[in-house]
Protein backbone atom coordinates (compact mmCIF):
# COMPACT_ATOMS: atom_id res chain seq x y z
CA UNK A 1 0.00 0.00 0.00
CA UNK A 2 1.12 3.46 -0.79
CA UNK A 3 1.91 5.49 2.28
CA UNK A 4 -0.87 8.19 2.82
CA UNK A 5 -1.18 11.02 5.17
CA UNK A 6 -4.36 12.56 6.16
CA UNK A 7 -5.27 15.80 8.29
CA UNK A 8 -8.62 15.99 9.60
CA UNK A 9 -9.80 18.95 11.23
CA UNK A 10 -11.60 18.15 14.17
CA UNK A 11 -10.05 14.81 14.95
CA UNK A 12 -10.02 14.45 18.14
CA UNK A 13 -13.75 13.35 19.25
CA UNK A 14 -17.03 12.63 17.42
CA UNK A 15 -17.55 12.30 14.00
CA UNK A 16 -13.89 13.88 13.28
CA UNK A 17 -12.28 10.77 16.02
CA UNK A 18 -14.04 8.16 14.12
CA UNK A 19 -13.00 9.47 10.79
CA UNK A 20 -9.32 9.76 12.02
CA UNK A 21 -9.80 5.75 13.42
CA UNK A 22 -11.01 4.84 10.00
CA UNK A 23 -8.45 6.13 7.90
CA UNK A 24 -5.50 4.38 10.80
CA UNK A 25 -7.42 1.52 10.22
CA UNK A 26 -7.57 2.08 6.20
CA UNK A 27 -3.45 1.90 6.88
CA UNK A 28 -3.47 5.80 6.53
CA UNK A 29 -0.88 8.19 8.85
CA UNK A 30 -3.56 10.82 10.33
CA UNK A 31 -2.94 14.44 11.70
CA UNK A 32 -5.71 15.65 13.48
CA UNK A 33 -6.14 19.70 13.91
CA UNK A 34 -7.84 20.54 16.93
CA UNK A 35 -8.51 22.75 20.01
CA UNK A 36 -7.62 20.04 22.02
CA UNK A 37 -5.66 17.00 21.86
CA UNK A 38 -7.88 13.83 21.02
CA UNK A 39 -7.74 11.44 24.50
CA UNK A 40 -6.92 8.40 22.61
CA UNK A 41 -3.81 7.59 21.15
CA UNK A 42 -2.50 6.05 18.10
CA UNK A 43 1.33 4.51 16.98
CA UNK A 44 0.36 6.84 13.56
CA UNK A 45 -1.58 9.44 14.96
CA UNK A 46 -0.19 12.88 15.36
CA UNK A 47 -2.26 16.45 16.68
CA UNK A 48 -2.09 19.89 16.48
CA UNK A 49 -3.66 21.82 18.64
CA UNK A 50 -4.86 25.25 16.69
CA UNK A 51 -7.85 27.20 16.72
CA UNK A 52 -9.75 26.81 13.50
CA UNK A 53 -11.56 30.10 13.96
CA UNK A 54 -7.88 31.82 13.79
CA UNK A 55 -7.08 31.83 10.18
CA UNK A 56 -4.00 33.04 10.89
CA UNK A 57 -3.02 30.43 13.35
CA UNK A 58 -4.44 27.47 10.86
CA UNK A 59 -2.47 29.03 7.77
CA UNK A 60 0.61 28.57 9.87
CA UNK A 61 0.25 24.99 11.22
CA UNK A 62 -0.89 24.03 7.82
CA UNK A 63 2.39 25.15 6.19
CA UNK A 64 4.50 24.11 8.83
CA UNK A 65 2.98 19.96 8.42
CA UNK A 66 2.99 20.60 4.52
CA UNK A 67 6.70 21.51 5.39
CA UNK A 68 7.53 18.50 7.02
CA UNK A 69 5.18 15.72 4.92
CA UNK A 70 3.52 14.89 1.58
CA UNK A 71 -0.28 15.50 2.29
CA UNK A 72 -2.46 13.33 0.17
CA UNK A 73 -5.77 13.38 1.72
CA UNK A 74 -7.36 16.58 3.56
CA UNK A 75 -10.89 15.84 5.76
CA UNK A 76 -12.25 19.16 6.62
CA UNK A 77 -14.47 18.25 9.34
CA UNK A 78 -14.59 21.26 11.80
CA UNK A 79 -17.51 22.01 12.33
CA UNK A 80 -20.06 24.51 14.55
CA UNK A 81 -23.82 25.15 15.02
CA UNK A 82 -24.52 28.63 16.55
CA UNK A 83 -27.89 27.89 16.72
CA UNK A 84 -30.20 31.16 16.54
CA UNK A 85 -33.40 32.28 15.41
CA UNK A 86 -33.25 35.18 12.08
CA UNK A 87 -33.67 38.17 14.47
CA UNK A 88 -30.92 36.89 17.15
CA UNK A 89 -28.03 36.29 14.02
CA UNK A 90 -24.84 38.74 14.17
CA UNK A 91 -22.21 39.71 12.37
CA UNK A 92 -19.75 37.76 14.14
CA UNK A 93 -21.79 34.55 13.61
CA UNK A 94 -21.50 34.79 10.12
CA UNK A 95 -17.26 35.52 10.15
CA UNK A 96 -16.91 32.62 12.49
CA UNK A 97 -18.78 30.02 10.78
CA UNK A 98 -17.18 31.58 7.53
CA UNK A 99 -14.00 31.19 8.73
CA UNK A 100 -14.53 27.83 9.95
CA UNK A 101 -16.59 25.74 7.22
CA UNK A 102 -14.59 27.85 4.40
CA UNK A 103 -11.30 29.52 5.15
CA UNK A 104 -9.98 26.93 7.17
CA UNK A 105 -11.11 24.04 4.75
CA UNK A 106 -9.40 26.33 1.75
CA UNK A 107 -6.33 27.00 4.00
CA UNK A 108 -5.75 23.22 4.10
CA UNK A 109 -6.72 22.61 0.97
CA UNK A 110 -3.74 25.00 -0.47
CA UNK A 111 -1.40 23.68 2.20
CA UNK A 112 -1.67 20.10 0.39
CA UNK A 113 -2.15 20.78 -3.44
CA UNK A 114 1.41 21.34 -4.18
CA UNK A 115 2.21 17.54 -3.04
CA UNK A 116 -0.84 16.15 -4.40
CA UNK A 117 -0.03 18.01 -7.68
CA UNK A 118 3.09 16.81 -7.69
CA UNK A 119 1.79 12.52 -6.97
CA UNK A 120 -1.00 13.29 -9.36
CA UNK A 121 -2.86 11.83 -6.50
CA UNK A 122 -5.09 13.64 -3.78
CA UNK A 123 -8.24 13.09 -1.84
CA UNK A 124 -10.28 15.71 -0.79
CA UNK A 125 -13.48 14.84 1.77
CA UNK A 126 -15.72 17.74 3.35
CA UNK A 127 -18.32 17.60 5.75
CA UNK A 128 -21.59 19.37 5.18
CA UNK A 129 -24.84 19.23 6.78
CA UNK A 130 -28.41 17.43 6.29
CA UNK A 131 -29.14 20.90 7.34
CA UNK A 132 -27.79 22.09 4.20
CA UNK A 133 -30.89 21.67 2.87
CA UNK A 134 -32.69 24.32 5.72
CA UNK A 135 -33.26 23.56 9.10
CA UNK A 136 -34.94 26.23 11.76
CA UNK A 137 -32.69 28.22 13.88
CA UNK A 138 -29.69 27.36 11.55
CA UNK A 139 -28.79 30.38 9.00
CA UNK A 140 -25.50 30.25 9.00
CA UNK A 141 -24.85 27.09 10.02
CA UNK A 142 -26.87 25.68 7.14
CA UNK A 143 -26.01 28.73 4.60
CA UNK A 144 -21.77 27.66 4.96
CA UNK A 145 -22.42 23.90 5.00
CA UNK A 146 -24.29 24.58 1.69
CA UNK A 147 -21.61 26.50 0.34
CA UNK A 148 -19.41 23.72 1.20
CA UNK A 149 -21.74 21.91 -1.18
CA UNK A 150 -20.66 24.71 -3.98
CA UNK A 151 -16.59 24.89 -3.08
CA UNK A 152 -16.53 21.24 -3.53
CA UNK A 153 -17.82 21.26 -7.04
CA UNK A 154 -16.09 23.53 -7.72
CA UNK A 155 -12.65 22.48 -6.75
CA UNK A 156 -13.64 19.01 -8.28
CA UNK A 157 -13.43 20.90 -11.53
CA UNK A 158 -10.19 22.58 -11.02
CA UNK A 159 -8.53 19.71 -10.10
CA UNK A 160 -10.10 16.79 -11.73
CA UNK A 161 -6.85 17.19 -14.41
CA UNK A 162 -4.31 16.13 -11.68
CA UNK A 163 -5.78 13.20 -10.39
CA UNK A 164 -7.31 14.83 -6.98
CA UNK A 165 -10.86 14.24 -5.75
CA UNK A 166 -13.67 16.36 -4.05
CA UNK A 167 -16.38 15.04 -2.32
CA UNK A 168 -18.68 16.29 0.42
CA UNK A 169 -20.36 13.48 3.07
CA UNK A 170 -23.72 15.47 4.73
CA UNK A 171 -24.49 13.39 8.19
CA UNK A 172 -27.78 13.65 9.61
CA UNK A 173 -28.02 13.79 13.21
CA UNK A 174 -25.38 12.06 14.76
CA UNK A 175 -26.15 11.24 18.08
CA UNK A 176 -22.84 10.75 19.65
CA UNK A 177 -21.54 14.13 18.97
CA UNK A 178 -20.78 17.39 21.22
CA UNK A 179 -22.62 19.15 18.24
CA UNK A 180 -25.45 17.45 18.98
CA UNK A 181 -25.61 17.19 22.82
CA UNK A 182 -25.22 20.52 22.51
CA UNK A 183 -28.87 21.15 21.22
CA UNK A 184 -30.53 17.75 23.44
CA UNK A 185 -29.86 14.85 25.18
CA UNK A 186 -29.32 11.52 22.72
CA UNK A 187 -31.82 9.62 25.55
CA UNK A 188 -34.46 12.28 25.87
CA UNK A 189 -37.86 11.85 24.53
CA UNK A 190 -37.13 14.79 22.02
CA UNK A 191 -34.27 13.06 20.63
CA UNK A 192 -36.52 9.91 20.25
CA UNK A 193 -39.04 11.70 18.53
CA UNK A 194 -36.50 13.04 16.34
CA UNK A 195 -35.30 9.36 15.52
CA UNK A 196 -39.45 8.23 14.87
CA UNK A 197 -39.16 11.03 12.20
CA UNK A 198 -35.95 9.38 10.37
CA UNK A 199 -36.89 7.06 7.65
CA UNK A 200 -34.64 4.19 9.07
CA UNK A 201 -35.63 5.03 12.59
CA UNK A 202 -32.34 5.79 14.46
CA UNK A 203 -30.41 8.13 15.09
CA UNK A 204 -26.66 8.17 13.15
CA UNK A 205 -23.75 7.52 14.31
CA UNK A 206 -19.98 8.59 14.09
CA UNK A 207 -19.10 5.32 12.43
CA UNK A 208 -21.85 5.73 10.00
CA UNK A 209 -20.29 9.04 8.53
CA UNK A 210 -16.40 7.47 8.72
CA UNK A 211 -17.12 5.17 6.60
CA UNK A 212 -18.30 7.21 4.24
CA UNK A 213 -15.46 9.32 4.07
CA UNK A 214 -13.18 6.36 4.05
CA UNK A 215 -15.41 5.22 0.88
CA UNK A 216 -14.03 9.12 -1.00
CA UNK A 217 -10.52 8.83 0.34
CA UNK A 218 -9.65 5.25 -0.77
CA UNK A 219 -7.74 5.30 -3.79
CA UNK A 220 -10.22 3.08 -5.26
CA UNK A 221 -12.69 5.96 -5.73
CA UNK A 222 -10.88 7.27 -8.45
CA UNK A 223 -13.42 7.83 -10.58
CA UNK A 224 -15.84 9.76 -8.03
CA UNK A 225 -15.86 13.48 -7.81
CA UNK A 226 -17.81 16.61 -7.47
CA UNK A 227 -20.58 14.48 -5.05
CA UNK A 228 -22.44 15.22 -1.80
CA UNK A 229 -23.41 11.75 0.01
CA UNK A 230 -25.98 12.42 2.80
CA UNK A 231 -25.46 9.97 5.59
CA UNK A 232 -28.95 10.61 7.43
CA UNK A 233 -31.08 7.85 7.11
CA UNK A 234 -33.21 9.42 4.75
CA UNK A 235 -34.26 11.82 6.49
CA UNK A 236 -32.57 14.09 3.29
CA UNK A 237 -35.47 12.93 1.29
CA UNK A 238 -38.12 12.84 3.92
CA UNK A 239 -39.89 15.65 6.80
CA UNK A 240 -37.21 16.11 9.64
CA UNK A 241 -38.27 17.67 13.10
CA UNK A 242 -35.34 19.38 15.41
Amino acid sequence: MANYTAIVSGGNTGIGAAIARGLLADGYDVISLSRRKPDWSHPRLASHEVDLLDGTATRQVAADIAAKVAITHVVHNAGAIRAKLLEEVEDEDVGALAQLHFGAGIALAQAALPSMKHARFGRIVLLSSRAALGAATRTVYSATKAGIIGMARTWALELAPFGITVNVVAPGPIADTEMFESVMSPESERAKALARSIPLGRLGKSTDVARAVSFFSSPDADFITGQTLYVCGGASIGSLSI
